[in-house]
């Protein structure tokens, strides 16, 4: 979470969900790939932090399926290629956000390439100690 001064002043739970098929067709799609109804949740709450407290949070994801666990990863944030105050700057380069902005820094936990979502999977996305769960429609 950055404010207006594209500083780093919190952290949340986000689920960012791409479309494989039309990301898979052409990587200049991505864009495209990620602007559908239901592809991105953030939540519950925002933790209000300074950027060196977030450098090594645990975040996990899993998918249920019913009663079965599906996909299941872990990843820690010191992990991230680039920190979060590198990512805003960037942002801020061009566009302004008068109200701040949520960040999506992307994870590095993708299911593999034939895994698809299902109505009523349960997606459930950890950081620090927030938890967001989805069901898919």
């Amino acid at each position: 979470v950055v404010n207006s001064a594209m500083e780093v002043v919190g952290y949340t739970a986000g689920n960012d969900v791409s479309s494989r098929d039309i990301e898979g067709e052409n990587p200049l799609y991505l864009p495209q790939a990620k602007v559908y109804d239901g592809s991105c949740s953030l939540g519950p709450g925002i933790v209000l932090s300074d950027p060196d407290a977030m450098r090594d949070l645990s975040i996990t994801m899993s998918i249920r399926r019913g009663d079965d666990r599906v996909f299941g990863d872990e990843i820690d944030t010191s992990q991230m290629k680039r920190l979060p105050e590198e990512l805003a700057a960037y942002l801020g380069e061009e566009l302004a956000f008068p109200g701040g902005a949520f960040l999506m820094t992307g994870t590095g936990i993708v299911p593999e390439d034939d895994f698809t979502l299902e109505p009523g999977d349960l997606v459930r996305i950890s950081v620090g100690g927030l938890v967001l769960e989805n069901e898919v429609a």
